[in-house]
């Protein structure tokens, strides 16, 4: 007896959650016509061009929302549609010591983001996104990079989600 009311109880929930839409243990609220997604390649348009940045970014988007949402990735016209441009690429010195050298740099990165929401246009915005990682002076760039670039991707793309399906 105590089986079949805890079965209710699970069936009763997951009709009330899904009732006004689709959400999902990441606190993404869909909407429940929404069944696809499309994110375009972001091309590199930054001053300085790290030549895998492009994929990187836009395999990691295309992963993040795959794996926190149940929508079908398509090539075009998703009902969710996401595209965009890598807009900045830099490393700068951030932690000068007294001896006017740096002891940290950090490496930008910035992209421009446009989401469209096909059943809700209040939805769609264009909007800057910018993460960054610092990382000790006496570090070569070239050896670190790779890391560096994959830890600041999966931020924005964290970023990215939430402003499209979170609505922080």
């Amino acid at each position: 007896m105590l089986k079949r009311i805890n079965t209710l109880l699970i069936l009763i929930a997951v009709f009330m959650l899904t009732g006004c839409g689709i959400y999902s243990f990441t606190g993404a609220s869909i909407p429940a016509e929404a069944k696809t997604v499309s994110i375009q390649y972001f091309p590199n348009n930054a001053n300085l061009v790290n030549p895998m940045l492009s994929d990187v970014i836009t395999n990691t988007l295309r992963d993040y929302f795959m794996n926190q949402t149940t929508l079908d990735e398509v090539a075009d016209n998703g009902d969710l549609a996401i595209e965009g441009e890598i807009i900045d690429y830099k490393t700068a010195p951030t932690a000068i010591t007294g001896d006017q050298v740096a002891a940290l740099n950090r490496l930008t990165i910035t992209v421009n983001v446009r989401f469209y929401n096909r059943y809700d246009e209040s939805k769609n915005f264009e909007q800057k996104f910018s993460q960054y990682e610092d990382y000790p002076s006496d570090q070569d760039l070239n050896s670190i990079q790779e890391d560096l670039m994959s830890t600041i991707c999966e931020k924005l793309c964290e970023d990215i989600f939430n402003k499209a399906v979170v609505n922080w």
